[in-house]
Protein backbone atom coordinates (compact mmCIF):
# COMPACT_ATOMS: atom_id res chain seq x y z
CA UNK A 1 0.00 0.00 0.00
CA UNK A 2 1.09 3.56 -0.53
CA UNK A 3 -0.06 5.75 2.32
CA UNK A 4 -2.39 4.15 4.77
CA UNK A 5 -6.07 4.86 4.84
CA UNK A 6 -6.62 7.41 2.16
CA UNK A 7 -10.36 7.09 2.48
CA UNK A 8 -13.61 8.59 1.34
CA UNK A 9 -17.11 7.54 0.54
CA UNK A 10 -17.70 7.74 -3.22
CA UNK A 11 -21.40 6.92 -3.17
CA UNK A 12 -23.95 5.42 -0.83
CA UNK A 13 -26.52 4.03 -3.18
CA UNK A 14 -25.85 0.53 -4.47
CA UNK A 15 -26.19 -2.55 -2.33
CA UNK A 16 -23.29 -4.88 -3.08
CA UNK A 17 -21.45 -7.73 -1.44
CA UNK A 18 -18.04 -7.87 0.16
CA UNK A 19 -15.21 -5.49 -0.57
CA UNK A 20 -13.55 -5.81 -3.96
CA UNK A 21 -9.96 -4.78 -4.63
CA UNK A 22 -9.49 -1.67 -6.70
CA UNK A 23 -6.46 0.05 -8.12
CA UNK A 24 -4.44 1.68 -5.36
CA UNK A 25 -4.49 5.43 -5.08
CA UNK A 26 -1.14 7.17 -5.45
CA UNK A 27 -0.35 10.50 -3.83
CA UNK A 28 -1.62 13.27 -6.08
CA UNK A 29 1.22 15.38 -7.53
CA UNK A 30 -1.14 18.33 -7.98
CA UNK A 31 -3.51 18.91 -5.06
CA UNK A 32 -7.04 19.83 -6.12
CA UNK A 33 -7.41 21.84 -2.92
CA UNK A 34 -5.06 24.15 -1.07
CA UNK A 35 -2.94 22.25 1.44
CA UNK A 36 -3.23 23.93 4.87
CA UNK A 37 0.03 25.06 6.44
CA UNK A 38 -0.62 23.04 9.59
CA UNK A 39 -1.08 19.78 7.72
CA UNK A 40 1.65 17.20 7.22
CA UNK A 41 2.44 16.36 3.62
CA UNK A 42 2.02 18.31 0.40
CA UNK A 43 -0.29 16.02 -1.55
CA UNK A 44 -4.05 16.39 -1.90
CA UNK A 45 -5.58 15.80 1.55
CA UNK A 46 -9.11 15.20 0.27
CA UNK A 47 -9.12 11.50 1.08
CA UNK A 48 -6.58 11.16 3.88
CA UNK A 49 -5.96 14.50 5.59
CA UNK A 50 -7.18 13.55 9.06
CA UNK A 51 -5.75 10.04 8.82
CA UNK A 52 -2.22 11.09 7.89
CA UNK A 53 -2.23 13.97 10.38
CA UNK A 54 -3.32 11.63 13.16
CA UNK A 55 -0.61 9.09 12.34
CA UNK A 56 2.04 11.81 12.14
CA UNK A 57 1.10 13.32 15.51
CA UNK A 58 0.81 9.91 17.14
CA UNK A 59 4.19 8.80 15.83
CA UNK A 60 5.83 12.02 17.00
CA UNK A 61 4.35 11.63 20.45
CA UNK A 62 5.68 8.09 20.85
CA UNK A 63 9.24 9.25 20.20
CA UNK A 64 9.13 12.31 22.42
CA UNK A 65 8.46 14.96 19.79
CA UNK A 66 6.07 17.75 20.75
CA UNK A 67 4.21 18.72 17.57
CA UNK A 68 3.71 22.27 16.41
CA UNK A 69 0.61 23.87 17.90
CA UNK A 70 -0.80 24.66 14.48
CA UNK A 71 -0.51 21.00 13.50
CA UNK A 72 -2.61 19.97 16.49
CA UNK A 73 -4.99 22.87 15.98
CA UNK A 74 -5.55 21.79 12.39
CA UNK A 75 -6.62 18.34 13.55
CA UNK A 76 -8.94 19.56 16.29
CA UNK A 77 -10.42 22.08 13.86
CA UNK A 78 -11.52 19.26 11.58
CA UNK A 79 -13.99 17.88 14.13
CA UNK A 80 -17.71 18.27 13.50
CA UNK A 81 -20.07 19.49 16.22
CA UNK A 82 -21.41 15.96 16.74
CA UNK A 83 -17.89 14.67 17.43
CA UNK A 84 -17.22 12.93 14.12
CA UNK A 85 -14.43 13.59 11.63
CA UNK A 86 -14.46 13.44 7.86
CA UNK A 87 -11.37 12.55 5.85
CA UNK A 88 -10.88 16.27 5.17
CA UNK A 89 -12.80 19.52 5.55
CA UNK A 90 -11.43 22.25 3.30
CA UNK A 91 -13.37 24.92 5.21
CA UNK A 92 -13.61 24.05 8.92
CA UNK A 93 -15.52 27.28 9.52
CA UNK A 94 -18.44 25.84 7.57
CA UNK A 95 -20.68 23.65 9.71
CA UNK A 96 -20.83 19.95 8.93
CA UNK A 97 -24.05 18.90 7.22
CA UNK A 98 -25.66 15.73 5.94
CA UNK A 99 -23.71 15.97 2.68
CA UNK A 100 -20.36 15.72 4.45
CA UNK A 101 -19.12 12.14 4.44
CA UNK A 102 -17.84 11.52 7.95
CA UNK A 103 -16.32 8.14 8.77
CA UNK A 104 -15.31 5.91 11.65
CA UNK A 105 -11.68 5.53 10.59
CA UNK A 106 -10.79 9.21 10.49
CA UNK A 107 -12.66 9.73 13.76
CA UNK A 108 -10.99 6.81 15.55
CA UNK A 109 -7.50 7.77 14.36
CA UNK A 110 -8.03 11.36 15.53
CA UNK A 111 -9.16 10.12 18.94
CA UNK A 112 -6.00 8.07 19.34
CA UNK A 113 -3.77 10.97 18.40
CA UNK A 114 -5.54 13.51 20.61
CA UNK A 115 -5.65 11.12 23.56
CA UNK A 116 -1.90 10.50 23.24
CA UNK A 117 -1.09 14.21 23.09
CA UNK A 118 -3.22 15.00 26.13
CA UNK A 119 -5.27 18.08 26.89
CA UNK A 120 -8.02 17.21 24.42
CA UNK A 121 -10.29 15.08 26.60
CA UNK A 122 -13.48 16.90 25.62
CA UNK A 123 -12.86 16.46 21.90
CA UNK A 124 -11.96 12.81 22.35
CA UNK A 125 -15.01 12.15 24.52
CA UNK A 126 -17.32 13.73 21.97
CA UNK A 127 -15.76 11.67 19.18
CA UNK A 128 -16.11 8.46 21.19
CA UNK A 129 -19.74 9.32 21.83
CA UNK A 130 -20.32 9.57 18.09
CA UNK A 131 -18.53 6.28 17.46
CA UNK A 132 -20.74 4.55 20.02
CA UNK A 133 -23.82 6.00 18.34
CA UNK A 134 -22.97 4.35 15.01
CA UNK A 135 -21.97 0.93 16.36
CA UNK A 136 -23.61 -1.93 14.46
CA UNK A 137 -25.78 -4.64 15.99
CA UNK A 138 -22.97 -7.20 15.57
CA UNK A 139 -20.77 -5.08 17.85
CA UNK A 140 -18.54 -3.79 15.06
CA UNK A 141 -18.22 -0.80 12.76
CA UNK A 142 -18.08 -0.21 9.04
CA UNK A 143 -16.10 2.55 7.39
CA UNK A 144 -19.17 4.73 6.97
CA UNK A 145 -22.03 4.97 9.48
CA UNK A 146 -24.52 2.23 8.68
CA UNK A 147 -22.08 0.27 6.55
CA UNK A 148 -21.49 -3.43 7.13
CA UNK A 149 -18.90 -4.06 9.84
CA UNK A 150 -15.38 -4.89 8.77
CA UNK A 151 -12.28 -5.97 10.65
CA UNK A 152 -10.18 -2.88 9.90
CA UNK A 153 -12.78 -0.33 10.96
CA UNK A 154 -13.75 -2.29 14.07
CA UNK A 155 -10.11 -2.62 15.10
CA UNK A 156 -9.27 1.07 14.76
CA UNK A 157 -12.37 1.98 16.80
CA UNK A 158 -11.31 -0.50 19.50
CA UNK A 159 -8.01 1.38 19.65
CA UNK A 160 -9.83 4.68 20.00
CA UNK A 161 -12.03 3.37 22.80
CA UNK A 162 -9.02 2.05 24.70
CA UNK A 163 -7.05 5.26 24.17
CA UNK A 164 -9.94 7.30 25.55
CA UNK A 165 -10.15 5.19 28.70
CA UNK A 166 -13.14 3.09 27.67
CA UNK A 167 -13.38 -0.68 28.10
CA UNK A 168 -14.13 -2.01 24.61
CA UNK A 169 -15.72 -5.18 25.99
CA UNK A 170 -18.34 -3.03 27.68
CA UNK A 171 -19.24 -1.04 24.57
CA UNK A 172 -22.09 -3.17 23.30
CA UNK A 173 -24.92 -2.98 20.80
CA UNK A 174 -27.55 -5.67 20.68
CA UNK A 175 -25.62 -7.55 23.35
CA UNK A 176 -22.51 -7.71 21.15
CA UNK A 177 -19.12 -6.08 21.79
CA UNK A 178 -16.38 -5.20 19.26
CA UNK A 179 -14.58 -8.37 20.32
CA UNK A 180 -17.58 -10.44 19.29
CA UNK A 181 -17.45 -8.83 15.86
CA UNK A 182 -13.72 -9.46 15.49
CA UNK A 183 -13.98 -13.11 16.51
CA UNK A 184 -16.71 -13.40 13.89
CA UNK A 185 -14.22 -12.31 11.22
CA UNK A 186 -11.59 -14.88 12.27
CA UNK A 187 -11.09 -17.87 9.98
CA UNK A 188 -10.72 -21.41 11.33
CA UNK A 189 -7.34 -23.10 11.44
CA UNK A 190 -8.08 -25.11 8.29
CA UNK A 191 -8.10 -21.76 6.46
CA UNK A 192 -4.92 -20.49 8.12
CA UNK A 193 -6.33 -18.68 11.14
CA UNK A 194 -6.28 -15.27 9.44
CA UNK A 195 -8.90 -12.55 9.69
CA UNK A 196 -11.15 -11.67 6.78
CA UNK A 197 -11.95 -8.09 5.88
CA UNK A 198 -15.68 -8.86 5.96
CA UNK A 199 -17.92 -11.67 4.69
CA UNK A 200 -18.85 -11.84 1.02
CA UNK A 201 -22.48 -11.89 -0.15
CA UNK A 202 -22.74 -15.57 0.73
CA UNK A 203 -21.27 -14.99 4.17
CA UNK A 204 -17.95 -16.65 3.33
CA UNK A 205 -14.70 -15.36 4.79
CA UNK A 206 -11.44 -15.01 2.85
CA UNK A 207 -8.02 -14.52 4.43
CA UNK A 208 -6.78 -10.95 4.13
CA UNK A 209 -3.33 -9.96 5.38
CA UNK A 210 -4.18 -6.29 5.91
CA UNK A 211 -7.28 -7.18 7.90
CA UNK A 212 -5.28 -9.75 9.84
CA UNK A 213 -2.74 -7.19 11.03
CA UNK A 214 -5.60 -4.94 12.10
CA UNK A 215 -7.57 -7.79 13.64
CA UNK A 216 -4.66 -8.97 15.77
CA UNK A 217 -4.29 -5.54 17.35
CA UNK A 218 -8.01 -5.06 17.78
CA UNK A 219 -8.45 -8.47 19.39
CA UNK A 220 -5.66 -7.58 21.81
CA UNK A 221 -7.48 -4.40 22.77
CA UNK A 222 -4.71 -2.27 21.27
CA UNK A 223 -4.69 0.70 18.94
CA UNK A 224 -2.42 2.23 16.35
CA UNK A 225 0.23 2.85 18.99
CA UNK A 226 0.45 -0.71 20.28
CA UNK A 227 3.62 -1.70 22.09
CA UNK A 228 5.46 -4.99 22.15
CA UNK A 229 3.74 -7.64 24.22
CA UNK A 230 5.36 -10.27 26.35
CA UNK A 231 7.26 -12.94 24.50
CA UNK A 232 4.87 -15.73 23.69
CA UNK A 233 5.76 -19.34 23.09
CA UNK A 234 4.58 -20.76 19.80
CA UNK A 235 1.24 -22.48 20.19
CA UNK A 236 -0.83 -24.61 17.87
CA UNK A 237 -3.69 -22.97 16.06
CA UNK A 238 -6.99 -23.53 17.83
CA UNK A 239 -10.60 -22.60 17.24
CA UNK A 240 -10.86 -18.78 17.53
CA UNK A 241 -13.41 -18.92 20.31
CA UNK A 242 -11.89 -15.96 22.17
CA UNK A 243 -10.26 -12.70 21.08
CA UNK A 244 -6.93 -13.79 22.52
CA UNK A 245 -6.92 -17.03 20.54
CA UNK A 246 -8.02 -15.24 17.38
CA UNK A 247 -5.11 -12.81 17.82
CA UNK A 248 -2.65 -15.68 18.30
CA UNK A 249 -3.96 -17.44 15.20
CA UNK A 250 -3.76 -14.24 13.18
CA UNK A 251 -0.19 -13.56 14.27
CA UNK A 252 0.80 -17.09 13.28
CA UNK A 253 -0.72 -16.47 9.86
CA UNK A 254 1.28 -13.26 9.44
CA UNK A 255 4.49 -14.92 10.63
CA UNK A 256 4.05 -17.65 8.02
CA UNK A 257 3.28 -15.09 5.31
CA UNK A 258 6.55 -13.20 5.88
CA UNK A 259 8.70 -16.24 6.65
CA UNK A 260 10.12 -16.65 3.15
CA UNK A 261 10.83 -13.12 1.92
CA UNK A 262 10.28 -10.93 4.95
CA UNK A 263 7.44 -8.94 3.44
CA UNK A 264 3.79 -9.10 2.48
CA UNK A 265 2.69 -8.51 -1.08
CA UNK A 266 0.01 -6.38 -2.67
CA UNK A 267 -2.36 -8.18 -5.00
CA UNK A 268 -4.08 -6.18 -7.72
CA UNK A 269 -5.96 -7.57 -10.72
CA UNK A 270 -3.83 -7.54 -13.85
CA UNK A 271 -0.64 -6.54 -12.05
CA UNK A 272 2.34 -8.45 -10.78
CA UNK A 273 2.55 -8.88 -7.04
CA UNK A 274 4.72 -6.25 -5.40
CA UNK A 275 6.12 -5.87 -1.89
CA UNK A 276 3.59 -4.06 0.28
CA UNK A 277 5.61 -1.82 2.57
CA UNK A 278 2.71 -0.41 4.55
CA UNK A 279 1.14 -3.77 5.17
CA UNK A 280 4.50 -5.17 6.19
CA UNK A 281 4.95 -2.36 8.70
CA UNK A 282 1.49 -3.11 10.06
CA UNK A 283 2.40 -6.78 10.36
CA UNK A 284 5.56 -5.89 12.30
CA UNK A 285 3.52 -4.05 14.92
CA UNK A 286 0.88 -6.77 15.10
CA UNK A 287 3.50 -9.51 15.49
CA UNK A 288 5.38 -7.56 18.15
CA UNK A 289 2.19 -6.76 20.05
CA UNK A 290 1.04 -10.35 20.12
CA UNK A 291 4.28 -12.19 20.81
CA UNK A 292 7.11 -9.78 21.53
CA UNK A 293 9.59 -7.93 19.34
CA UNK A 294 11.51 -11.06 18.37
CA UNK A 295 8.50 -12.40 16.50
CA UNK A 296 8.71 -9.45 14.09
CA UNK A 297 12.45 -9.68 13.45
CA UNK A 298 12.46 -10.77 9.81
CA UNK A 299 9.95 -8.26 8.40
CA UNK A 300 11.51 -5.52 10.52
CA UNK A 301 14.92 -6.25 9.01
CA UNK A 302 13.42 -6.20 5.53
CA UNK A 303 11.86 -2.78 6.18
CA UNK A 304 15.17 -1.46 7.48
CA UNK A 305 16.84 -2.47 4.22
CA UNK A 306 14.14 -1.43 1.79
CA UNK A 307 11.46 0.94 3.07
CA UNK A 308 13.09 4.39 3.11
CA UNK A 309 12.58 5.07 -0.61
CA UNK A 310 8.92 4.05 -0.33
CA UNK A 311 8.31 6.34 2.62
CA UNK A 312 10.07 9.25 0.91
CA UNK A 313 7.74 8.90 -2.05
CA UNK A 314 4.59 8.21 -0.03
CA UNK A 315 4.81 10.91 2.64
CA UNK A 316 4.05 11.47 6.32
CA UNK A 317 1.74 8.52 6.95
CA UNK A 318 4.38 6.15 5.60
CA UNK A 319 7.14 7.71 7.71
CA UNK A 320 4.82 7.46 10.70
CA UNK A 321 4.17 3.78 10.07
CA UNK A 322 7.89 3.07 10.03
CA UNK A 323 8.53 5.17 13.14
CA UNK A 324 5.93 3.26 15.05
CA UNK A 325 6.89 -0.13 13.70
CA UNK A 326 10.42 0.59 14.89
CA UNK A 327 9.16 1.75 18.25
CA UNK A 328 6.98 -1.33 18.71
CA UNK A 329 10.06 -3.52 18.40
CA UNK A 330 12.41 -1.39 20.47
CA UNK A 331 14.38 -0.33 17.40
CA UNK A 332 15.88 3.16 17.27
CA UNK A 333 13.74 5.09 14.75
CA UNK A 334 16.53 7.63 14.40
CA UNK A 335 18.87 4.97 13.04
CA UNK A 336 16.55 2.75 11.03
CA UNK A 337 18.66 1.04 8.40
CA UNK A 338 20.72 4.20 8.10
CA UNK A 339 17.71 6.56 8.01
CA UNK A 340 16.51 8.97 10.68
CA UNK A 341 12.78 8.33 10.43
CA UNK A 342 11.91 10.96 13.02
CA UNK A 343 13.73 13.73 11.17
CA UNK A 344 12.16 12.62 7.91
CA UNK A 345 8.67 12.70 9.41
CA UNK A 346 9.22 16.07 11.07
CA UNK A 347 10.36 17.52 7.74
CA UNK A 348 6.97 16.82 6.13
CA UNK A 349 5.11 19.35 8.26
CA UNK A 350 5.44 22.36 10.54
CA UNK A 351 8.53 22.30 12.73
CA UNK A 352 7.78 20.67 16.10
CA UNK A 353 7.96 22.61 19.33
CA UNK A 354 10.52 20.27 20.82
CA UNK A 355 12.13 16.89 20.35
CA UNK A 356 13.17 14.45 22.99
CA UNK A 357 13.69 10.83 23.92
CA UNK A 358 11.18 8.15 23.07
CA UNK A 359 8.32 7.79 25.49
CA UNK A 360 8.91 5.02 27.98
CA UNK A 361 5.53 4.58 29.64
CA UNK A 362 3.91 1.20 29.19
CA UNK A 363 1.13 0.35 26.79
CA UNK A 364 -2.44 0.51 27.96
CA UNK A 365 -2.98 -3.12 28.76
CA UNK A 366 -6.53 -4.10 29.66
CA UNK A 367 -8.03 -6.96 31.54
CA UNK A 368 -11.72 -6.63 30.75
CA UNK A 369 -11.79 -9.35 28.12
CA UNK A 370 -10.14 -12.58 27.28
CA UNK A 371 -8.77 -10.84 24.21
CA UNK A 372 -7.00 -8.06 26.12
CA UNK A 373 -3.26 -8.23 26.66
CA UNK A 374 -1.42 -7.86 29.92
CA UNK A 375 0.53 -4.65 30.44
CA UNK A 376 3.33 -4.56 27.90
CA UNK A 377 6.98 -4.63 28.78
CA UNK A 378 7.91 -2.02 26.24
CA UNK A 379 6.59 1.28 24.92
CA UNK A 380 4.30 1.95 22.02
CA UNK A 381 4.26 1.44 18.25
CA UNK A 382 1.84 1.66 15.14
CA UNK A 383 0.46 0.31 11.87
CA UNK A 384 -1.89 0.74 8.95
CA UNK A 385 -1.57 2.02 5.23
CA UNK A 386 -3.69 3.17 2.18
CA UNK A 387 -5.22 1.66 -0.80
CA UNK A 388 -8.66 1.61 -2.22
CA UNK A 389 -11.67 -0.61 -1.50
CA UNK A 390 -15.10 -0.84 -2.92
CA UNK A 391 -16.81 -1.66 0.34
CA UNK A 392 -20.30 -3.00 0.66
CA UNK A 393 -23.16 -3.03 3.01
CA UNK A 394 -26.88 -2.64 3.08
CA UNK A 395 -27.68 0.90 2.00
CA UNK A 396 -24.02 1.83 1.67
CA UNK A 397 -22.55 1.23 -1.74
CA UNK A 398 -19.14 2.10 -2.94
CA UNK A 399 -16.50 3.24 -0.48
CA UNK A 400 -12.86 3.93 -0.93
CA UNK A 401 -11.74 2.66 2.48
CA UNK A 402 -8.02 3.11 2.98
CA UNK A 403 -7.36 -0.57 2.78
CA UNK A 404 -6.99 -2.88 -0.14
CA UNK A 405 -7.63 -6.53 0.20
CA UNK A 406 -4.29 -8.22 0.63
CA UNK A 407 -3.02 -11.71 0.19
CA UNK A 408 0.40 -12.84 1.40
Amino acid sequence: MNVRRSAAVLAATAVIGAATPAVAASPSPTPSVAVPSGLYGTTDPTYDGVWRQSLALLAQDTVGVKPAEKAVDWLTGQQCANGSFAAFRADPAQACDAKLMVDTNSTAAAVQALAALGGHEAAAKKAVGWLKSVQNADGGWGYAPGGASDTNSTAVVVGALAAAGEKPAEVVKGGKSPYDALVGFALPCDDGGAFAYQPDKQGALAANADATAAGVLGALGEGLAAGAGKKAAATACAAPATPRQAAANGAAYLAKAVAKDGYLTSVLPGAENQPDYGNTADAVVALAAQGGAGQAGKPLAWLQRNAAAWAKQSGPAAWAQLVLAAHATGTDPRAFGGTDLVAALNATGPAPQATGAARQDGANGTDDTDGAREDSEDGFGVWWTVGVFLVAGVGIGFLISGRRKQQP
